[in-house]
């Protein structure tokens, strides 16, 4: 993976924008979530994304398997 560098500003209103061509390469969209974490000089935004709802099934499954087991309605 070749490291993309830019520059950017933050507004008067804490926005900061991802230059186009970042958010190309990872392919961020309007509406993409993200962590931030800072420490000292150092901001790190991470992309996360909502799990699907696929991904609950296993936890889904548990639970109907507990209640059942233990006759909760």
């Amino acid at each position: 993976m070749v490291k993309t560098i830019a520059t950017t500003k933050m507004s008067s209103k804490g926005q900061v924008v991802i230059p186009e061509t970042i958010r190309a390469e990872l392919g961020l969209k309007a509406g993409s979530q993200f962590v931030v974490v800072g420490k000292g000089d150092v901001v790190i935004l991470k992309a996360i994304e909502a799990p699907s709802i696929s991904e609950f099934d296993p936890l889904i499954f548990q639970a109907r398997e507990q209640a059942a087991k233990h006759e909760i309605k």
